[in-house]
């Protein structure tokens, strides 16, 4: 049984060798009922087996074309329009975005355009009870050029917008490559977090001690900023069977239980 001091979900895509039914079945067994990044298609199997969309995917059109390049601003706001949507008549919550490469926009432009073109869906967001959330990612190692890589970057760009409705996605794995000091950034940012994504460093791997992050400490850091969203799994497992993956994912769970 878990404590409930942490709201756990999972990646669907980094337990791919599962199918969306079997890893609905395998959460609940591990005890808790969210899965990360699964779009309007798969809820009807996430509401089959009571699971919850902890954060919702789709509406963008991919990590590279994004919200700081004006050319993709009228196919996003369609997108999102139509996705914020359905995820409120669904009763979730959580929708991603991403910036999108730099492809020689500079970071002050990008984070202007990121702006202006996501105050248009704002409205509708905060009508609607979706929070619109950017996912901070590295672009030494997993995604280069990718600009909202760092988080003054990303909070200035919460402060820009200025709406309760935008967050960002504090990714533990990939914010630890391109800037570290984790427990520093999280306690003297967390309200501007609506979600974290776990994994270790180096390689993505089990969150356990073959890496150099410690997530008891920033998962007990997490917990005392009052925190109340979720935490996903988001580690690729080097098991060599099924039932290795999963006992890796239990582990990670509990590694982060308080």
């Amino acid at each position: 049984m878990l404590k409930n001091n942490i709201n756990h979900s999972v990646c669907r895509w980094t337990f791919d060798f599962l199918s969306l039914e079997e890893l609905c079945l395998t959460v609940k067994e591990l005890g808790f009922s969210a899965i990360d990044l699964v779009g309007p298609k798969d809820w009807p199997i996430l509401n089959k087996h009571g699971i919850y969309s902890s954060m919702c995917n789709g509406a963008e059109i991919n990590l590279i074309q994004g919200w700081n390049n004006k050319q993709f601003h009228s196919t996003l706001i369609g997108n999102y329009a139509e996705y914020i949507d359905l995820v409120s008549k669904a009763g979730y919550k959580n929708l991603i975005c991403f910036s999108g490469n730099r492809n020689n926009i500079d970071d002050e432009t990008g984070l202007k355009n990121c702006a202006e073109g996501l105050k248009r869906i704002m409205g509708l967001a905060e009508k609607k009870g979706v929070i619109i959330q950017m996912e901070l990612l590295n672009s030494r190692v997993d995604h280069p050029d990718y600009m909202c890589d760092n988080t003054p970057w990303g909070v200035e760009l919460v402060e820009l917008i200025g709406s309760p409705n935008f967050k960002l996605i504090y990714d533990i794995y990939h914010m630890q490559i391109d800037e570290g000091d984790v427990i520093r950034r999280i306690k003297d940012n967390h309200q501007y977090f609506g979600h974290y994504h776990t994994g270790g460093v180096p390689g993505r791997n089990i969150i356990d001690d073959t890496q150099e992050l410690h997530y008891p400490a920033i998962m007990k850091t997490i917990y005392e900023t009052g925190f109340k969203g979720f935490v996903a799994q988001e580690f690729i497992s080097t098991a060599d069977s099924k039932e290795g993956k999963i006992a890796e994912l239990d582990k990670a769970v509990k590694i982060c239980e308080l």
